[in-house]
């Protein structure tokens, strides 16, 4: 299943309005980490996988890499993208990550954000990725923690007085779609264990190099409370293979 939620109206304009919509990559909260996990740019040929605005892209050039694509299924995304971006060296293209199918050994690093907890087949996804990546390249990629997406209400447990009292965790090892409430709109997420994001890239020929399950530190909660919830239970994962 191939979603372009993000060319409905009323799901862009509130996808809009979002902290990282609007002051980039500095307002993801999992951009600090995201950031560490990333090889050295320098001279890299970058793909994105559901490149959105553009932020990855543009960052990566701002490192050093000689070229960037990024792919993301949505006109209106792309749109975007182009509208801030004013470098030649990014490229973008229309194009579901399911469909990404390029050339053997033709990347040195590929990034996803937030988007493959929204395609079915990883296992697929990995093998293409592998494919298009040269000997000893990354893959650096970040999907909502499978603790988040266990349950579709992606919410908390709440005392009678409205109070938070736990995460619930249900069904986790029953992998497969979940209908979620994002931006006031159902969209659907796949949900896998962390065995399974772990396990699949083994199996595909990576080495695992890092695992983020984003636990905020002293200074993120100093600087902002609601950092606090992340706390409780992880929101994100986050992790860093090499093709072998």
């Amino acid at each position: 299943m191939k979603q372009n939620k993000y060319d409905e109206a009323s799901f862009f304009e509130n996808y809009s309005l979002m902290p990282r919509s609007t002051g980039g990559l500095e307002a993801a909260g999992e951009w600090g980490t995201f950031r560490t996990l990333l090889p050295d740019l320098q001279g890299q040929r970058v793909l994105d996988l559901g490149c959105g605005f553009g932020w990855h892209c543009r960052y990566a050039r701002e490192q050093g890499a000689v070229s960037v694509v990024g792919i993301d299924l949505s006109a209106n995304m792309l749109e975007r993208a182009r509208a801030m971006t004013r470098d030649p060296k990014i490229e973008y293209l229309q194009l579901a990550i399911e469909d990404a199918a390029f050339g053997a050994d033709e990347f040195d690093t590929v990034i996803s954000s937030l988007a493959i907890h929204y395609v079915e087949d990883f296992a697929s996804l990995c093998r293409q990725v592998y494919y298009c990546l040269k000997p000893g390249g990354a893959f650096v990629f970040s999907v909502e923690h499978p603790i988040f997406t266990a349950l579709a209400a992606q919410d908390w447990h709440y005392s009678p007085e409205g109070g938070k009292q736990h995460w619930p965790v249900d069904n986790y090892h029953l992998e497969g779609p979940r209908q979620a409430s994002f931006l006031d709109h159902e969209v659907t997420k796949y949900h896998r264990n962390a065995a399974t994001y772990i396990n699949t890239l083994i199996e595909c020929g990576f080495s695992l190099t890092r695992i983020s399950e984003l636990q905020p530190t002293a200074d993120m909660l100093e600087n902002n409370a609601a950092w606090q919830e992340e706390t409780r239970r992880p929101m994100f994962l986050l992790l860093s293979a090499v093709k072998n």
